[in-house]
């Protein structure tokens, strides 16, 4: 295929609107998509204060580059126009495969033959979801973490039948962003979620069972681990219905070493999910945020 220089973002949720952003910053025009004016406007909004408190407001980038970076970047509603001219288009909707596979079904309908197909999946099958196309060769994993503005790795995930020349451009595209790559097979939660679930999950054990709280955890997994956020944090950057979801797939896919604490069933259903909803593991409300008592949940 050509070099890419069109994008679009499916998804304006956190990690949509952030990805977006990312290539936006890099030189990319990028159209960005959601189901209607209300989440497009929201995430052009968030994408312009971030620019602004983070990196023109910290001198990584000029009020020129702000303004630039801005005008790279279009919303719309119409996923159809959305992807029509574009290079590669990069699905960022929630992590439900049915709703996935739709989604792709329409955009390979509307998009360029020689377009790259990508997901921001943390767990669900490539070679699935790219049999909901009529392009598998072209379908690739490109999984973003969290934020993606700050966060540098990307976990590349070939599908079965991604080809050289679809991952090829694929890397080519993750270094002209200033990421780094990681090239994994297609299986279950790849590699950093089937490192970084079990991790999360104990952690949330270790609070259930009563061997310490939240900001002790945190503190313990930061200075004796060398973790730069603690499990609780992270769990409540991702969202904790998240985290519980890709563990569930990992206990449904690989077994019993995967089957989620209790504890994150319960904050899912109280709707403790994280900085999302502004109380998870942690009050968000807060300036800086402080640690919840959850001992009513367990």
């Amino acid at each position: 295929m050509s070099e890419i220089s069109k994008i679009a973002v499916i998804g304006a949720g956190f990690m949509g609107h952030g990805i977006a952003q990312v290539c936006a910053m890099f030189g990319y025009q990028v159209t960005i998509r959601d189901i209607n004016d209300e989440m497009v406007n929201k995430a052009m909004k968030s994408m312009a204060d971030n620019l602004q408190r983070h990196f023109v407001g910290r001198g990584k980038l000029t009020d020129e580059q702000g303004k630039e970076t801005l005008e790279r970047l279009k919303g719309t509603t119409d996923l159809a126009g959305a992807v029509r001219d574009v290079d590669l288009i990069i699905e960022a909707v929630p992590e439900n495969m049915d709703l996935k596979k739709k989604v792709f079904k329409e955009i390979d309908e509307a998009a360029s033959k020689h377009a790259i197909i990508a997901s921001n999946t943390s767990s669900l099958s490539i070679s699935e979801m790219a049999s909901a196309t009529k392009r598998p060769d072209k379908f690739i994993g490109t999984h973003f973490f969290s934020p993606p503005q700050a966060m540098r790795l990307v976990e590349i995930v070939k599908g079965l039948a991604t080809s050289k020349e679809t991952l090829d451009a694929t890397k080519k595209f993750i270094e002209k962003i200033n990421r780094v790559a990681t090239v994994v097979n297609d299986y279950p939660g790849f590699v950093t979620s089937r490192l970084g679930t079990p991790m999360w999950n104990e952690a949330t054990y270790c609070l259930m069972q009563g061997l310490s709280n939240v900001k002790d955890i945190d503190t313990a997994a930061k200075l004796g681990n060398n973790w730069p956020m603690g499990p609780f944090e992270i769990m409540d950057f991702v969202g904790v219905d998240v985290a519980l979801f890709v563990m569930e797939i990992l206990h449904k896919e690989m077994g019993e070493k995967y089957r989620p604490c209790p504890l994150l069933k319960k904050m899912v259903r109280a709707g403790y999910l994280g900085q999302k909803t502004g109380k998870g593991f942690y009050d968000w409300s807060k300036k800086p945020a402080v640690p919840i008592d959850l001992t009513g949940l367990y």
